[in-house]
């Protein structure tokens, strides 16, 4: 009789509990960027959102203007965790070629640190603009980096199984915010 696979979703954290998250990695973030020259870089695609929301927290917190935010689309998974490319793409953002990064701390927003690939990618790409000061923040932090890359924030500490899926759902790209874990097992 042939094994069939059954996946399994499980809801770790709703939308309350992630604006939650996301105020503290900002109360993190407040402590740990200078209060000048500090830039966001949104991890396309979810990364990006997350940092919107990031910025705003931000804003409330210090009483600042919001920081600037760029886009940054650097690819190596699908959602599936399947490899798409050998070496992670990164396309690069012709703005942030214009920008003089030698005077800025740049903090990286993406939404998961798997394997460390796609957030050792975009530091290197900003370390070779010249960014002053690369810093890194994710939402879920899996503790399974194959690289020399750790993230400075964490919102979430997650440790699953090595085929389990995290998701982290993030409007506008899904309907709810929300993180879940999809299982992989035997029936």
């Amino acid at each position: 009789m042939p094994i069939r696979l059954q996946s399994q979703r499980l809801r770790l954290y709703d939308s309350d509990e992630l604006d939650q998250v996301l105020q503290a990695m900002a109360r993190q973030a407040a402590a740990l960027l200078p209060s000048e020259h500090v830039a966001l870089i949104g991890v396309q695609r979810r990364g990006e959102p997350l940092a919107q929301r990031l910025q705003q927290y931000l804003a409330l917190q210090t009483g600042k203007p919001e920081l600037p935010l760029y886009p940054l689309k650097v690819k190596r998974y699908a959602d599936d965790l399947k490899v798409l490319h050998t070496l992670t793409e990164l396309t690069e953002n012709p703005i942030l070629g214009d920008l003089r990064l030698a005077n800025t701390t740049v903090l990286i927003v993406d939404d998961v640190l798997f394997e460390g690939h796609s957030l050792l990618r975009a530091c290197a790409y900003l370390a070779q603009l010249g960014a002053r000061r690369v810093c890194t923040a994710v939402l879920v932090d899996r503790h399974v980096s194959q690289q020399p890359i750790h993230a400075d924030i964490v919102g979430v500490h997650l440790q699953v199984a090595d085929n389990d899926i995290v998701e982290c759902n993030v409007p506008p790209y899904e309907k709810d915010f929300c993180i879940e874990i999809v299982r992989h097992g035997a029936v």
